[in-house]
């Protein structure tokens, strides 16, 4: 499972890398094939691994996602 994750991790860090401005967390589900519970765990993943910036935004309670540059 672990592996699973990993790719999965991989898959998300290679589209926010392609990406100009920050992602919604819907736009990733829609965007990588992967469970909801698989795409979360990679987030963690990458999270953890101090990839990621994630913000949430007030207005619309939904949170923005970018690799740390």
């Amino acid at each position: 499972m672990t592996d699973f994750i990993g790719n999965a991790a991989g898959m998300i860090w290679s589209y926010l890398e392609q990406q100009s401005k920050p992602v919604t967390l819907s736009t990733l589900k829609k965007e990588i094939d992967v469970s909801s519970t698989v795409l979360m765990m990679a987030l963690g993943w990458l999270a953890r691994e101090g990839k990621l910036d994630i913000e949430i935004s007030d207005e619309s309670f939904s949170y923005k996602i970018t690799l740390k540059r």
